[in-house]
């Protein structure tokens, strides 16, 4: 189903059985990915859908600005549709290729909006709905925010940006966020800047009727963030990343990520000790081919622009269904749900520096 141009203060045509929902009112655009019961996880579809609805809004003088949301009570979006991208590869065709080339162009192009977006999010932001978010000018959390980049667990890496905004989190934290896939709350999403504005969910509904009735005087982002600054906030205490901040700089500074988990093992410090093993023992799960090539490519990306970080996520993808683990990691918990993927290689200790580095052979840094 395709996304209709909506005029001001209607609906899309059948709205109901579109993945995206696309409506004006008062001169902003609202977008709502529409797909509850898959935790809005996106589709190659629903990603052109939305190039398509924001084109034409860019275009459109009467649309001052956009706001992103996901459907349900559950999630803003949960990611990419992998399963869909696992049948790809499986049966021959090319949506695994496709996908990935044009769900990053949406990305950029949200990064380079000429009109300021608003991201609502609501409950679960994983994986691409991170990069849906990320290029937003004003990013909401609530209470029921849960962000991460959790890609290692499945056998890949943290891609729709991530190479970019990652990196440039405060500290090691984006380090520990990508290699990791830790997910985090609220308040360390406004630590680490990878949110703006903290709103109780419950409010949410004033904060649309506020828009609804918003009078336009400045340009339109200082006019959103006077809405908001009316209801949120930008700090919130105790964020648990301000006690964790000295070890994790400590350790995701290290070489490698065998390195890490050997000397999270050894730690001995009453107040760091549970974390520390808990740490190691969350990594020795993952897929040591991710965690490696995620670990130099976080690394790479501290020094590219955006467009080159998204350049070389393209260089991994085009190895990575033949060459990663994504495969495996899909096979094993999400299409046979054994929970025992056979990584390869099958630990840390096993995977070369070598290894690592071949996927990163021929990438120019122009993107060209």
């Amino acid at each position: 189903m395709t996304a209709q141009v909506s005029s001001p203060g209607t609906q899309s045509m059948d709205a109901t059985h579109n993945d995206v929902l696309a409506e004006v009112r008062n001169h902003i655009g609202h977008l709502t990915l529409n797909r509850p019961a898959g935790l809005n996880a996106l589709t190659l579809d629903m990603v052109r859908n939305l190039q398509r609805q924001l084109d034409a809004w860019a275009q459109d003088s009467t649309v001052h600005a956009v706001v992103l949301r996901g459907a349900g009570e559950k999630a803003f979006c949960a990611g990419g549709d992998i399963r869909s991208l696992y049948d790809s590869f499986k049966n021959g065709d090319s949506l695994h290729q496709d996908f990935f080339v044009e769900e990053y162009a949406l990305d950029l192009a949200i990064h380079h909006y000429r009109k300021p977006v608003l991201a609502l999010m609501d409950g679960f932001v994983l994986g691409g709905g991170m990069g849906l978010v990320q290029g937003a000018d004003l990013r909401v959390v609530t209470e029921k925010s849960r962000l991460a980049m959790p890609e290692v667990g499945i056998g890949y890496f943290p891609d729709v940006g991530g190479s970019y905004f990652l990196p440039r989190v405060p500290g090691e934290l984006g380090i520990y966020l990508g290699v990791t896939g830790v997910q985090i709350r609220a308040a360390d999403a406004l630590y680490c800047g990878l949110a703006d504005w903290y709103l109780d969910s419950n409010k949410i509904a004033i904060l649309d009727e506020q828009l609804d009735q918003m009078a336009w005087h400045d340009t339109a982002l200082k006019d959103l963030q006077g809405v908001l600054a009316r209801l949120a906030v930008q700090q919130l205490p105790e964020a648990p990343f301000i006690a964790l901040r000295p070890a994790i700089d400590h350790f995701f500074a290290l070489p490698d990520v065998p390195s890490m988990v050997e000397q999270l093992r050894a730690v001995t410090v009453a107040d760091s000790h549970d974390w520390a093993l808990a740490t190691a023992d969350l990594l020795e799960t993952r897929s040591p081919l991710a965690m490696g090539v995620t670990l130099e490519m976080l690394r790479r990306g501290r020094h590219l622009s955006l467009e080159d970080c998204f350049a070389l996520e393209l260089h991994l993808d085009r190895q990575w269904f033949e060459r990663g683990d994504l495969i495996e990691g899909v096979r094993a918990l999400l299409i046979d749900k054994d929970k025992t993927p056979r990584w390869n290689p099958p630990t840390l200790q096993a995977l070369g520096a070598g290894h690592v580095e071949s996927f990163f052979e021929g990438f120019d840094r122009t993107g060209s």
